[in-house]
Parts: structure tokens; sequence; C-alpha cells
């Protein structure tokens, strides 16, 4: 998952405004942010005795999990008894993810929110990976009692919070239960919460930032992702929409423009430390096996662990770059002092304000 690393409009964003130029929906038969915003993060509640509604209704709360660069690079197909989800390769991000670590964590954490509405619903889910039948994930679904847990709960209010938080620490027992959710089977997430090591994990980022700012395919491959206005953002269902990074929502040609004057390793290098020292700590999460069944393993384990940071009222961002850079993860491992596991993702968390969301796809443009 990457960092849905934001760029610096502040030197034009109050012209911008003054002239009219930014706006969340420019009207004109399209509908506006705030209305599919407040569609798409919500609980659903399918008739009863319709399982067509239901299936449906589990696959949307599952495309509201997070994915690199908001890509939703999956594919739900329905069946009777199981919902399998597919990798979408067409929504590859190769500059920033080589070897698709970030696609099957991003299914990952699909499985984690389908496997939790499917409880709240009657239905026990059983997620098995098959490597031979196409790198897809199958949960098998079976009649229980329905249980609507703390995580199902904090579904809609889960995000990616790419903001500045309070900075001040977690209580004990709130780091046991992040920690406690973000454990699974050959994952481990390690929490650093001393400033100090915080500072390291900093200058890990910053050498990433700045080995990705210098790669034209790396910075072309997320423009093409960052959405500017809220009605490019409607219009996509996806993508990386600027004013949920706290930025002024602008049209695509202004939006472009700043973003090759302002988008720099200097401003983001500063805008990352202000965020990490104004968190109350870092999660690592590290796993023990490489390839595609571990990494959903890991994305499962993420997203428990982002759903129990909202249950809380905690928020959560990204800080890849350690990882996504080759040379740069080893390095990483050894100051983590972990041998031959991977650093899978690396996690700011604090308290903070809310942000715009990002928006989704409809159900029916994810159907395999």
């Amino acid at each position: 998952m990457s960092s849905r690393r934001e760029f610096i409009f502040s030197a034009l964003a109050s012209v911008g405004a003054t002239a009219g130029l930014a706006s969340c929906s420019s009207g004109g038969g399209v509908d506006s942010y705030e209305n599919v915003a407040d569609r798409t993060w919500r609980h659903g509640k399918p008739a009863a005795g319709d399982k067509a509604a239901l299936l449906h209704e589990l696959v949307r709360c599952a495309t509201l999990a997070p994915s690199s660069h908001n890509t939703q690079c999956w594919k739900f197909r329905l069946e009777d008894d199981a919902i399998s989800i597919l990798p979408d390769l067409s929504r590859r991000c190769p500059a920033v993810d080589p070897d698709d670590h970030h696609l099957f964590v991003s299914l990952g954490c699909a499985a984690e929110n389908l496997v939790q509405a499917a409880l709240a619903n009657g239905l026990m889910g059983h997620a098995g990976f098959d490597a031979a039948g196409g790198n897809l994930l199958r949960v098998a679904l079976e009649p229980t009692n329905p249980v609507a847990s703390t995580l199902f709960q904090a579904i809609p209010e889960r995000q990616s919070t790419r903001g500045e938080y309070d900075g001040r620490p977690l209580a004990r027992q709130e780091l046991e239960l992040l920690e406690r959710a973000g454990n699974g089977h050959g994952v481990q997430v390690i929490l650093l919460t001393e400033r100090q090591a915080m500072e390291r994990v900093l200058e890990y980022v910053v050498q990433g930032n700045t080995a990705q700012m210098n790669d034209p395919a790396f910075v072309e491959e997320l423009k093409q992702w960052i959405r500017f206005s809220g009605d490019e953002a409607v219009r996509t269902g996806d993508g990386l929409f600027a004013a949920s990074s706290g930025n002024p929502s602008l049209p695509t040609w202004l939006g472009s423009l700043l973003f090759g004057l302002f988008f720099t390793p200097k401003s983001e290098n500063d805008k990352y430390a202000s965020h990490v020292r104004s968190s109350a700590g870092i999660a690592i999460f590290v796993s023990d096996d490489p390839g595609p069944a571990q990494w959903v393993e890991t994305g499962r384990c993420y997203e428990r662990f982002a759903l129990q940071s909202a249950a809380l009222g905690i928020r959560n961002a990204m800080l890849n770059q350690p990882v996504e850079v080759p040379t740069l993860r080893p390095q990483f491992a050894d100051f983590l002092g972990i041998g031959k596991r991977r650093p899978d993702l690396v996690v700011r968390f604090g308290r903070g304000p809310k942000l715009p969301s990002s928006l989704r796809r409809p159900v029916q443009a994810v159907l395999a």
C-alpha cells in the first residue's frame, strides 16, 4: 500500500479559491462529491431473504478497504456459497509496486472487510488463497449467528488520514488492542513509540521518498491516479482525491500545473517530517515468507489494525517508502533487526481530524 503521497498547492491555492476555481462539483448533472461520499461510506441494509442483494452488499463493504493509490485493483466473482476476489492486473502500479506486493495486500484488506461484513449478516467467511487457480482469494460462506463486531461497525469510519495528528501518546491499553489486531499467521506488527526510533524511521522515509521523487516513472504513475477536483473524483470513483490529502480541490488543468511546480523532494520530505513528528507512533508489519499468499495475510492484518484504530478514534496513514525502494528495504530490515523476514508496510498512527474520504466505483464495475 503506498502512502497516497500528497502534493503542495499552497502558493496558488488561495488565488484559485478566490477566482472560484476550487470546487467539489461544477453542477451540470454531475452529482456532488459530498453526496456521493455520504452514499459510499455507510452500512447498507439488504432486504431480508434477498441473497443477491446480500452478496452485493458484502462486495460493497469489501470495496471500502484501502488499496494502493486507491486503484481498487480487485474483481469479485459471486457464487452461491462463496465470493472470490481476483487481482485486476489492469490496475497495477508497476513503478511503485513492480512485484505486485501492494496489489495482493490490497486484496487481503478487501477480504478482511468482506469477512467482517459477512459475520454481521449471519455468514461465517473462510478465506483461502488459490495460487494455482489464478492467484484468487476465495471466501467460502456458511450460515452462522450474526455478530456485528467492533471492526465491522468501524468500516465506514476507517480512513487513510494523510494529515498532521495531535502528537499525543496513546494509552497502553490502546496500543495492546492495535498490536493484537495487527498480528496474524506469519505476520507480526512492531509498534514504535519512542521518538528516537521514529526519527530513525523518518530517515529511511526521506531516503526512499527522495529516490522515488527522482524517478520520472514513479512521479508520472502517481500523477495519473490523482483526482484534482471533486468532479473528477466522482466521475472515476477511484484515485487519490486532492482534498483527501488536505489540499484544495482544483480544476484538473490547474491541479496538474501546480503539481509540476510544487511537488518537489524538499516539500514532500518536509511534509513527512511534520507527519511523523505529529504521530503517536509507527507500526511496521513484518512477514515470514515472500509471495502473494503471505501478502494477502499482511493485508488482512493491516485492515484489522486500521479498523481497530478507527473504532478507537485513531487515524493512520502509510509511510511505505522504506519498503517500496528495493535497495533500501534490506537496510530497513537490518535496522528493525528482523533477519530474513520482509518489512511489508510502514504505518503512522495518532489522533487527528478526519479529512474528506476517497470514493469507490459501484459494485457492478468490480464484478467479474
